[in-house]
């Protein structure tokens, strides 16, 4: 395989406030399919990924589960967050916390060489503040008085605070942003961020707090914690061994800038405003691409833990199983459009892509090949003209995956792979092996058919590892041929003196009674609406403990 250079690719990292839902775990396995891809097609990849560990809503959560210390609840929730990344399969290359020492020591850096060099000031904030969202807003940003975000309560807020000068740059990042047409996708997102908050002129963005405590400290004025966005956005830097000092590792001299931020539409503007801003004020190159990826919704409306309608991964995974789960949210999910998520869907997309089109092809496949031929399967070129027609697509996959995954249209690469699946499929109804099995003449053409079949899922099932990685390896291993390399799938024919098939018939998605799924869900359902309340009710115990209530 070809090096075709390095790949560093982020996430956002997770906010430590709770236990991500299924569409927080999107993003997670999104980043983990285009890093697995990446590795694949020939790249040295870098992949980050980690928590958002500092705020005033972390400082209110501690309270509210009766921790001793906010650090006591972050390393309880990044814990968690980490379980469910690693339940997903995700091959991150580091796991960042804000609270390690290499990032909060560098970001006091940051700090202090903005403010040497005059990019900050201090001066004193009385606006509209979102807790939930940790940020201010104008009255003009409110949507119906609340926050035009998360539709929460906003409330007046007073206070000492460092700022930066946002307007020294925004001329800068507007030119960037206008010749680099690539930097923000889609483009409805760019145009968003140009029309709403570039263009109408930037306001300085308050980075620091004194109405709390729990923050890394501006080290040269006590009282002061940098405040969350800056802390949280330069992780994408102190995470590959940035030094403010100029004494950066080999890491971040071999991968920055980021090829890619992938973060999700909600905070696009913090990613393609302010954080190129504090790249140019620190004199260094901005990521190559931030991509604004939809969400994920439970039956239309955003997923709450108050609403009683959220999907967690581990209980769709101990269901379904974890590549069943990647499988459907990166192929329910449009390119710009947000996506839908029920167990209903689950259910059905399950069973009709993944038992019955790929599933019951490699069932079909190893069962005939051990009846027939007591599992060796080799090609004896007996070719028909339909041959062609086979090959033809399943060569040509590779090549139309690999446009689709450039423009990061991953649901799309996943349904041109399984083309290859169905395509295979419709040529065992089209050659019906059963009955060539019963002409002795026709033994030779039975073992191509049998070859084609097997090279042609081998191919398809090389494509799809960075999407269903367990899956991939299974179905190598079923038909006994082993993964192929991406720089041999153009190429048809490659081990014709024979292979064995798996004894007996591999059952790889094994169908699910709807009835049943909707069971289960409805009793897991019912036991977090109860845990739900039940935390709910000891938050409030513990905030009239702490005086907060």
């Amino acid at each position: 395989m070809v090096n075709k250079g390095k790949y560093y690719l982020t996430t956002a990292i997770a906010y430590t406030s709770g236990k991500p839902h299924i569409g927080n775990n999107y993003e997670i396995v999104l980043a983990d399919a285009i890093a697995r891809y990446k590795r694949a097609d020939g790249y040295d990849v870098h992949f980050l990924t980690g928590s958002d560990e500092h705020g005033q809503k972390i400082e209110q959560r501690a309270i509210e589960a009766g921790c001793a210390t906010p650090k006591e609840f972050v390393d309880r929730t990044s814990a968690e967050i980490k379980r469910l990344w690693d339940l997903m399969n995700t091959s991150y290359d580091r796991f960042i916390r804000t609270t390690d020492e290499d990032h909060v020591r560098q970001i006091q850096k940051i700090f202090k060489k903005f403010y040497d060099q005059g990019d900050i000031y201090k001066g004193s904030y009385d606006g509209l503040y979102c807790t939930e969202c940790e940020a201010y807003y104008t009255r003009s940003q409110l949507v119906d008085g609340k926050c035009p975000v998360c539709g929460g309560e906003v409330h007046p807020m007073a206070e000492e605070a460092y700022f930066f000068k946002m307007s020294k740059y925004a001329d800068r990042l507007i030119e960037y942003i206008n010749t680099h047409p690539e930097f923000i996708q889609p483009v409805s997102r760019k145009n968003e961020m140009m029309n709403n908050f570039l263009l109408p002129g930037l306001q300085d963005l308050c980075v620091s707090r004194t109405s709390f405590q729990w923050g890394i400290p501006v080290d040269f004025d006590p009282g002061h914690v940098v405040y969350v966005w800056l802390d949280a956005l330069s992780n994408y830097i102190t995470g590959v061994e940035y030094d403010a000092d100029g004494n950066s590792g080999e890491l971040f001299q071999k991968y920055w800038p980021a090829d890619l931020h992938l973060i999700g539409k909600d905070i696009i503007r913090f990613h393609t405003i302010y954080w190129p801003i504090f790249l140019m004020a620190l004199d260094l190159p901005l990521p190559k691409q931030i991509f604004g990826h939809p969400w994920l919704l439970q039956g239309g409306e955003k997923m709450s833990k108050s609403k009683g309608n959220v999907i967690y991964a581990d209980d769709l995974a101990g269901l379904f199983g974890t590549d069943a789960v990647r499988y459907f949210v990166l192929h329910e999910m449009p390119y710009e459009n947000d996506g839908v998520i029920t167990w209903e869907l689950m259910a059905e997309r399950y069973n009709s892509d993944l038992a019955n089109t790929l599933g019951n092809l490699v069932s079909r496949t190893v069962a005939m090949s051990n009846k027939y031929f007591g599992g060796v399967v080799e090609d004896t070129g007996a070719a028909e003209p339909i041959d062609q027609e086979l090959k033809k697509l399943v060569t040509g996959t590779y090549e139309t995956v690999e446009k689709k995954m450039e423009e990061l249209r991953v649901a799309e690469a996943l349904t041109e792979i399984f083309q290859i699946f169905k395509r295979s499929n419709k040529y065992i109804d089209e050659t019906e092996p059963w009955v060539l099995a019963k002409d002795e003449a026709k033994r030779d053409r039975l073992k191509t058919v049998l070859y084609n079949l097997t090279e042609s899922i081998t191919i398809g099932a090389s494509l799809l590892e960075p999407f269903m990685p367990d899956s991939a390896r299974e179905i190598a291993a079923a038909l006994g041929t082993g993964l192929r390399s991406f720089d041999t799938l153009t190429t048809f024919g490659l081990y014709p003196n024979g292979n064995k098939v798996r004894e007996g018939s591999a059952v790889l998605f094994a169908r699910k009674d709807l009835k049943e799924v909707l069971e289960r869900a409805a009793e897991i359902t019912k036991k977090q609406k109860a845990e739900y309340e039940e935390s709910q009710r000891i938050a409030q115990e513990n905030l009239k403990k702490a005086g907060k209530a």
